[in-house]
């Protein structure tokens, strides 16, 4: 498994987007996190089976050192976090991706699920992650376009587990994103 949320920016970089109205760093932006950097880790993934990627806080909003993800030993990986869709294109033109799949649910369940694990994993403030939240559940559905739009396949837990089984058997690729 590959963590996208691993190549964020630091909370520090200039260049970090604020959510409009706010001065709440907006961690929801594809201008938040390095997308080059997690393409080059995914090219020398598939190329070598093995990369050096980024360990990140999100609690401090830092990188805290590196490390290296090996996966010499299995023909497919997983790179999930909330960008992955952004770099769907750039990863089929460049052969790298056998399919593309946006987790779609009920917005409150997700905003759920989200809460109980920033919680568990102090990841920030308590009014940050009841902020945040509550304005990615009143997006969630433009959230899931997006990500189909860009080329990811939208889908509930049971249809992702049968299209990653059939990625691992080789079965299944992705079609070019639209």
């Amino acid at each position: 498994m590959l963590r996208l949320d691993d190549f964020y920016k630091e909370g520090d970089d200039p260049t970090l987007p604020l959510v409009e109205g706010s001065s709440d760093i907006d961690w929801d932006s594809p201008l938040s996190w390095d997308a080059d950097a997690a393409v080059a880790a995914i090219g020398e993934l598939c190329a070598g089976g093995r990369t050096e990627v980024p360990v990140y806080s999100i609690a401090t909003s830092s990188r805290s050192g590196t490390e290296t993800l090996d996966i010499s030993r299995t023909p497919l990986f997983i790179a999930e976090g909330i960008f992955a869709a952004d770099i769907v294109a750039r990863c089929h033109e460049m052969g790298l991706l056998a399919d593309a799949i946006c987790l779609r649910g009920r917005p409150s369940t997700t905003f759920r699920r989200r809460l109980a694990r920033d919680l568990r994993e102090g990841r920030k403030s308590l009014p940050f992650l009841l902020r945040r939240g509550w304005r990615l559940m009143r997006a969630e559905r433009g959230i899931v376009a997006r990500h189909t739009a860009l080329g990811a396949h939208a889908c509930a837990r049971d249809e992702a587990l049968g299209r990653l089984a059939a990625c691992a058997a080789g079965r299944h690729r992705t079609t070019a994103p639209a």
